[in-house]
């Protein structure tokens, strides 16, 4: 009879911590706060656009993290994990929120209406990390760029994009195919290339 493989665990920076807060030392998940909770909250920003969502959040994302940290398998990286839950949390806040749009952008909405002027390569600015962008005078507009982006596609540019996160990883967190994260962050790409195109053009 042949014999099941076990099942391998990936390497985590943050395991050992991770063990020993579920081992008894409670107070060692601050660690855990301390080294996410900006980046958290920089993606609460990006997602919701309200400092106080953001923050609320944050608050609500460590809670859920607490209360099943003991059910965590390391069989796929922490920080994954926790931007799964972050991602649930934030857009179940957008939807409850009063700043929310009452109804979703339809993909027609925001692809170009002559199709065939569609470049098949991206600009320069829309290939590189968008966490490069933000940094310069554009910011503002890139931001409000992405806030009127409808939020299934603004969760994978933001992952993909600014987070870092890979085609593969960005598809676990949202529990959605790597083909559907690819075309999402291909549509998003092209909605801010619209959307900023006067921008550049000047």
């Amino acid at each position: 009879m042949q014999k099941i493989p076990e099942r391998k665990k990936i390497s985590d920076e943050d395991a050992e911590l991770i063990n020993a807060i579920n081992s008894g030392h409670g107070s060692l998940f601050y660690n855990l706060v301390k080294k996410y909770e900006q980046k958290l909250y920089n993606f609460g920003l990006r997602m919701c656009g309200e400092t106080r969502d953001a923050e609320d959040m944050v608050q609500e994302t460590f809670l859920n993290v607490y209360r099943y940290l003991a059910d965590f398998r390391s069989e796929s990286k922490f920080k994954n994990w926790l931007y799964r839950i972050a991602s649930s949390t934030c857009i179940k806040r957008k939807r409850k929120s009063k700043f929310a749009p009452q109804k979703e952008i339809s993909l027609e909405d925001f692809i170009p209406e002559d199709k065939e002027n569609i470049p098949d390569s991206l600009p320069p600015w829309a290939s590189e990390p968008l966490e490069k962008v933000l940094n310069d005078e554009l910011s503002d507009n890139i931001q409000k760029a992405i806030l009127s982006l409808p939020e299934k596609y603004r969760i994978v540019l933001v992952l993909r994009d600014i987070e870092g996160f890979s085609t593969e990883e960005t598809a676990q967190i949202l529990n959605i195919k790597s083909s559907s994260v690819k075309v999402r962050l291909h549509r998003a790409r092209l909605f801010l290339k619209e959307k900023l195109k006067d921008y550049f053009a000047a």
